[in-house]
């Protein structure tokens, strides 16, 4: 029993809390603009044109909204009351409304004189409300369209919300869709459906979208099973993965191959030299893709500074001459007794990362995996018909493409090859609604595709196509097959005599 009560100890650092902890991964959120961080004291954080703290957030549940105050802290927001409650005349058209500029009392001057003396941007709003020559004139929509607008430029409120599927998908594809191959969120969810994500499953991924598909599969098997994640170059990049915040239990269950070894798996010459064989750089690039992830959340943080603070150093330079800085063949003569160290701990990583790999492999020579999920930049066809063969039988596998020529040369290559049922070609169309009262209605601006997905089921395969007479024979039974019966002619020529 005494381990049942140290369980409660570490719980507030998993995900699973409502807490908000030091190192935790949050998504901050502000209107419809995301954004992904680590929560860290005395960092600052640049988001859609404002810069602040994050030592405020920690202690607090998840879903709090904050609101920017003078030196950069975040303080919960209260509720209150509209404060235009009592401007709620308005007109019965806007016709006689002339945008020229001139209905605004209050200057740009004025508007920073107000922000100097420490007025929040709510009465700031108020008071641009109080000076419109217009505002009453304008009808309730347009009243309600102008408080919004004026909220969002002059009040910075900031929601904290959990890392999840939805949501980094939705930041990514709004910010950076040319990171996950233009993956739309809703093609995520039917990929997953598709490819019977459950717990307990053991799942073959190959993907090139900074690890959100890997993220999401390991989201919904809740760390209970394992994958087999299958990569090209020197290591795995898992910088959206980074970004769902898992505890370390669930990466036991994650292992990594490398994608230039699968033909040697298939063919049966894979070795444990093989690994050992490779150059020891990899394995340094692997060392160093846990500080990779870090590295592109803040590469992608640098770039959204960089976008919205130009007048910022830039972050780049100060980023190689932290690594040059890090680097043992750069350090002075104190600091190189920690060389050793270094050497040792590079060591057992790589020697961490070959076991790994050949555990991996074990997995993938038993051929028993009950799902392959492949959505990369590379031709689907070389990859998915040698990737089969490590699939069980009646088992899903997935395939998404942001065109859909190679998913057709994909599809007509397994219907040749056979071992397959089911097969699917599929594309999702969303379009995203208004709801408002008296004003629901479609949204004008719709993205145009998601993506494609080819899916089906594995079938085992039998011996009838390798032998000629046998396909001959299958071949006759197919015509005869399109043939009417035998039955159906005779009575067709006696209703005719």
């Amino acid at each position: 029993m005494e381990g049942s009560g140290e369980q409660p100890g570490p719980q507030p650092q998993h995900p699973g809390d409502h807490r908000i902890c030091d190192g935790d991964f949050v998504v901050l959120k502000r209107e419809d603009v995301f954004k992904a961080v680590q929560v860290q004291r005395r960092k600052k954080v640049t988001f859609e044109k404002q810069w602040f703290y994050l030592d405020n957030v920690i202690g607090h549940s998840y879903g709090t909204t904050f609101e920017v105050t003078g030196g950069g802290s975040l303080q919960p927001k209260k509720k209150r009351e509209e404060p235009t409650a009592e401007t709620k005349e308005a007109g019965t058209d806007n016709r006689n409304i002339v945008d020229d500029g001139k209905s605004q009392k209050l200057t740009q001057d004025d508007i920073k004189a107000l922000k100097d003396k420490g007025i929040k941007g709510e009465e700031i709003v108020q008071q641009l409300i109080e000076n419109s020559t217009t505002f009453r004139d304008k009808t309730e929509f347009a009243q309600d369209k102008y408080i919004k607008k004026k909220k969002k430029k002059y009040e910075a409120i900031i929601t904290v919300v959990k890392p999840s599927t939805r949501i980094l998908s939705i930041m990514y594809y709004a910010r950076e869709p040319g990171k996950i191959n233009h993956m739309r969120y809703d093609t995520l969810a039917q990929m997953l459906t598709l490819g019977n994500i459950r717990a307990g499953n053991k799942m073959i991924v190959l993907e090139t979208c900074a690890g959100l598909v890997l993220g999401a599969m390991m989201e919904r098997m809740g760390g209970f099973g394992s994958i087999i994640q299958l990569y090209p170059g020197g290591g795995p990049v898992r910088a959206a993965t980074a970004c769902f915040g898992f505890p370390k239990s669930f990466l036991s269950g994650l292992y990594e191959f490398p994608l230039n070894k699968v033909d040697s798996l298939l063919q049966g010459t894979f070795s444990a030299e093989m690994l050992s064989s490779e150059p020891k750089d990899s394995a340094l690039v692997e060392e160093r893709n846990g500080t990779l992830e870090e590295k592109q959340a803040s590469e992608q943080e640098n770039e959204d500074s960089m976008a919205e603070a130009p007048e910022s150093n830039h972050p780049e330079d100060q980023e190689t001459v932290e690594t040059i800085s890090q680097d043992p063949e750069h350090m002075g003569p104190k600091e190189r007794g920690s060389k050793k160290d270094y050497i040792q701990e590079k060591q057992r990583r790589q020697e961490e990362q070959r076991k790994r790999h050949l555990e991996a492999a074990a997995l993938l020579s038993e051929r028993n995996a009950d799902g392959l999920i492949v959505a990369s930049r590379f031709h689907p066809t070389p990859l998915l018909l040698s990737l089969l063969d490590f699939v069980a039988p009646s088992r899903p596998f997935v395939v998404y493409c942001q065109y859909k020529e190679p998913l057709l040369e994909c599809y007509t290559k397994l219907r040749e090859r056979g071992g397959v049922i089911n097969l699917r070609l599929s594309e999702t169309w969303l379009r995203n609604y208004q709801v408002l009262p008296d004003r629901s209605h479609p949204k004008l601006l719709m993205s145009g595709g998601g993506g494609y997905l080819l899916s089906g089921f594995t079938v085992a395969m039998d011996n009838l196509k390798a032998d000629t007479s046998l396909k001959s024979s299958a071949s006759t039974l197919e015509s005869r097959e399109t043939e009417e019966p035998a039955a159906k002619k005779r009575k067709c020529l006696e209703s005719d005599s």
